[in-house]
């Protein structure tokens, strides 16, 4: 019979130590060790030289084809995904509980025309079919539930019924009677995710994870759990908006700088072919603070409506407050603005809101930012027919950005009759139907602006 010993794990980093200490080592979190059994197995001997069928190859020889991929019924989730789920693939979502990870899951479910088998350890079947009812019309008969918690139990049902798609949710909810741990710790994780990632491999079948994230926003468990499976998204948003970006942190079968973008509505999540159009409120009447930026998320060009608030400060030290956009890049576009423009804007509060619960860190979206806060600091409303794209630099010039041609195509598409970019960027030669005013310097820009 195997011996039992005790360890302690970091529930952050998944760091082992042999007794207990106040501070990780690894990650400098406090109080997060927490004893676990772990299994001792015998040693076994191993040969020096095993009979592996593996051999030393030359790259130049190796031969390479394409992934097969299974396309979803969302786009959005194929567009992130780099064109569709990979057969044998393990990918895991993390996201704010109650933001729509389920709910994802449940519709890609519902509308796949594939065996699918659905695990779930928080919810059982009766509460899964009441949100199947809610969110669509479509009645899956090759859906099949299983709610269950032991690891052994779901590989067991998985193998006999032979999915072609198995979704887990969540994996901190599973448990293995190889360690004696409760669900959620660190062995826990580890080894479930690996008798899962096993199981897809070999079987050649995708495997969905749902996990849950800690309060600084990272996925709960060992780091290794992100290292070992394929493809890591991370599914957030504003619950007070109705807006969530579905995002690819990790991805080794495509590109991580796509998103996703989908609307929750009372029927679930509803997929956003344009978001320009609906990020856009249409003014009747103009206001002073207000621009549009056009930045973009991978290869996909995005207009979102910036928003500025400048005023004296009453208590004595002026605020900086921004929601959407980083506020240490907002304090230094204010810096920039009274050291290199001339701006007195070191005595007056200073508020910035990206609307729509939209998070983006496109230094194009500088440009805008600058004119919002011009605008609302000389109370002198832009034109909504005006969009911006650059990024500003410390000595106060309008830097280039990337992929200024896919930006100029979207605003003109949207209808806008003039968009400012920097002097510097290299714009194609063709004829647009949108006016395109160059700028280098922000004293230049404030005087082609107002």
């Amino acid at each position: 019979m195997a011996k039992l010993k005790t360890a302690y794990f970091c529930q952050n980093c998944g760091t082992q130590y042999p007794q207990w200490m106040g501070q990780c080592k690894n990650c400098g979190e406090w109080n997060t060790l927490v004893e676990e059994v772990v299994e001792k197995t015998a040693s076994h001997k191993t040969p020096p030289f095993s009979k592996s069928k593996q051999h030393v190859i030359n790259i130049i020889e190796v031969e390479t084809s394409e992934e097969p991929r299974i396309k979803t019924p969302s786009e959005e989730l194929n567009r992130v995904l780099g064109g569709g789920i990979v057969l044998g693939s393990v990918t895991l979502i993390g996201g704010e509980p109650g933001i729509g990870k389920s709910t994802l899951l449940l519709q890609l479910a519902l509308k796949m025309k594939k065996k699918i088998f659905y695990v779930s350890g928080e919810e059982s079947a009766s509460q899964i079919k009441m949100r199947a009812d809610r969110l669509t019309d479509i009645q899956n008969p090759n859906c099949f539930l299983f709610t269950e918690t032991s690891l052994e139990k779901i590989l067991h049902e998985a193998k006999k019924l032979e999915p072609d798609f198995v979704i887990i949710d969540s994996i901190q909810t599973l448990q293995s009677q190889l360690i004696e741990s409760s669900p959620g710790t660190v062995s826990q994780i580890r080894e479930c995710s690996n008798e899962i990632i096993k199981y897809a491999k070999e079987n050649n079948v995708p495997v969905f994870l749902v996990g849950h994230i800690t309060k600084d926003g990272q996925i709960a468990g060992p780091k290794v759990l992100e290292h070992m499976v394929d493809v890591v998204l991370n599914f957030d948003g504003d619950r007070n908006h109705l807006f969530r970006l579905l995002r690819a942190n990790k991805n080794r079968f495509g590109s991580t700088s796509e998103i996703g973008i989908y609307e929750m509505i009372s029927q679930g999540l509803k997929e956003i072919k344009n978001p320009s159009e609906i990020l856009i409120t249409k003014k009747f009447e103009e206001l002073s603070g207000n621009s549009i930026a056009v930045t973009l998320e991978g290869n996909r060009p995005m207009l979102l409506e910036i928003q500025a608030l400048v005023s004296t400060a009453v208590y004595g030290t002026p605020q900086r407050s921004s929601t959407g956009f980083d506020s240490k890049r907002l304090n230094m576009l204010l810096a920039v603005l009274e050291k290199r423009a001339g701006f007195q804007l070191g005595a007056k509060d200073v508020f910035l809101n990206i609307t729509g619960g939209i998070k983006t860190d496109d230094p194009a979206l500088d440009l805008a930012v600058i004119a919002s806060v011009l605008s609302s600091n000389e109370d002198i409303a832009i034109s909504e027919h005006y969009c911006f794209a650059g990024e500003i630099g410390l000595s106060g010039e309008i830097r280039p950005v990337a992929q200024i041609e896919q930006r100029i195509t979207e605003a003109e598409k949207l209808g806008y009759e003039k968009i400012f970019v920097s002097n510097l960027n290299k714009i194609p030669k063709r004829k647009f139907g949108i006016k395109i005013e160059e700028v280098s310097k922000i004293e230049d820009f404030h005087e082609r602006l107002f």
